[in-house]
C-alpha cells in the first residue's frame, strides 16, 4: 500500500469507527424514546463522537500537508514522504484525538445529553459556566486552524499543478501524472469542503453557547450535530463518484458477493444424490462425498 493510500484508509477508519461505536446506541435509544444506559453510556457516546471527529479533522489536515509537500515536484521525494513518515503522522493524529477526547473526563469540558435526549455530545450549557476556555481552544485548534491549513495547502497545490501543466505540454507521461494529481486533488478538496461545511455550524453554535446571552433552542442545537454526523456518509460517496479505481473495487466486491450467493446450493439435475456440486460463473466443481462416510464421521447431517 502506497503512503498516500494509508491516509485514505485512516480516514475510512475514523468514519467506520464512529458509525459502529455510536449509531447503534443512538438508534436503540430512538426506538426506546429515551436514552439507554444512563450517564455511563452518555459519556461513552460523547467520547467516541469527539474522538473520531477530531481524528477525522486531523487526518484531513495531514492529508492536505502531505499532498502539498508531494506537489513540490511531479514525483514525491521518497525520503520526505515515505511509508514510515506517514505512519508516524497518523499515529500523531490518533494521539492528538485521544488527548482532546480525554480533556472533558479530567475536568476541562464535559459530556452531556443533547436537547432531545437521544444522543450525547459536549455539554455546551455546562461549559458556558465552567469551561469557556475549552470551547474557544477546541474551536481554534480543531476547526479554525485545520480549515486555514487545508485551504492554503490546496490553493498552493492548484497553483503548482496549473503552472506544471502549462510548462510541460510536450511530455505525455508527465501530463498524465499531472492529470492524475488533479483528479486526486479534486477528491481531497471535495472531502475537505464537506468537512468545513459539516463542522462549521457545530463550531459556530459552540461559540454562540458561551458568548450569547439568549439560550439555544433545541432545534438550533440539533442541526449542527446532524451536519457533523453526516461526515461518515459523504466521504465514501465522494470516493465512489470521483475515484474510478475505488468505484471498480466496490463494484467487483458487490459482484463477488452476488456470485457467492448464486454459487450456494447449485446442482445439475443429472448428478447422483450423494455428490455435492458448486456451480460458479459457468464452471462446475465436483466434490464426491459419500453419504455413508459423512454419517459415520459426523453422525447427523443438518
Amino acid at each position: 500500500m502506497k503512503p498516500p493510500e494509508l491516509l485514505s484508509v485512516n480516514l475510512a477508519v475514523t468514519d467506520l469507527g464512529a458509525a459502529v461505536s455510536m449509531y447503534p446506541l443512538s438508534v436503540a435509544s430512538s426506538w426506546n424514546h429515551s436514552w439507554l444506559g444512563g450517564d455511563a453510556t452518555c459519556i461513552y457516546y460523547g467520547w467516541m463522537g469527539f474522538f473520531f471527529g477530531v481524528a477525522s479533522v486531523a487526518t484531513l489536515t495531514v492529508m492536505a500537508i502531505v499532498r502539498f509537500t508531494a506537489s513540490t515536484t511531479l514525483q514525491s521525494h521518497p525520503e520526505i514522504i515515505n511509508k514510515r513518515t506517514v505512519q508516524v503522522l497518523l499515529a500523531g493524529t490518533w494521539l492528538y484525538a485521544f488527548l482532546w477526547a480525554m480533556f472533558p473526563l479530567i475536568g476541562w469540558g464535559a459530556y452531556g445529553p443533547e436537547p432531545f435526549g437521544l444522543s450525547c455530545t459536549l455539554a455546551w450549557a455546562e461549559m458556558k459556566e465552567h469551561s469557556p476556555s475549552f470551547v474557544i481552544s477546541m474551536f481554534t485548534m480543531n476547526l479554525a486552524i485545520p480549515a486555514i491549513i487545508i485551504i492554503c495547502c490546496y490553493f498552493g497545490i492548484t497553483l503548482r499543478l496549473h503552472f506544471s501543466y502549462k510548462s510541460l505540454q510536450n511530455g505525455n507521461i508527465i501530463q498524465n501524472k499531472v492529470k492524475m494529481q488533479r483528479r486526486l486533488m479534486l477528491i481531497a478538496i471535495l472531502i475537505s469542503a464537506g468537512f468545513i461545511g459539516c463542522w462549521t455550524p457545530y463550531g459556530i453554535v459552540s461559540l454562540w453557547s458561551i458568548y450569547s446571552t439568549s439560550s439555544i433552542t433545541p432545534f438550533v442545537s440539533m442541526l449542527p450535530c446532524l451536519f457533523a454526523k453526516t461526515s461518515t456518509v459523504y466521504n465514501p460517496l465522494i470516493y465512489y463518484t470521483f475515484s474510478k479505481p475505488f468505484k471498480q473495487e466496490v463494484n467487483q466486491f458487490l459482484q463477488a458477493c452476488n456470485t457467492s450467493q448464486a454459487c450456494r446450493g447449485s446442482k445439475p439435475n443429472n448428478l447422483p444424490e450423494n455428490t455435492i456440486y458448486m456451480v460458479c460463473e459457468g464452471t462446475t466443481v465436483r466434490e464426491e462425498l459419500q453419504m455413508e462416510q459423512l454419517v459415520r464421521k459426523h453422525g447427523d447431517i443438518c
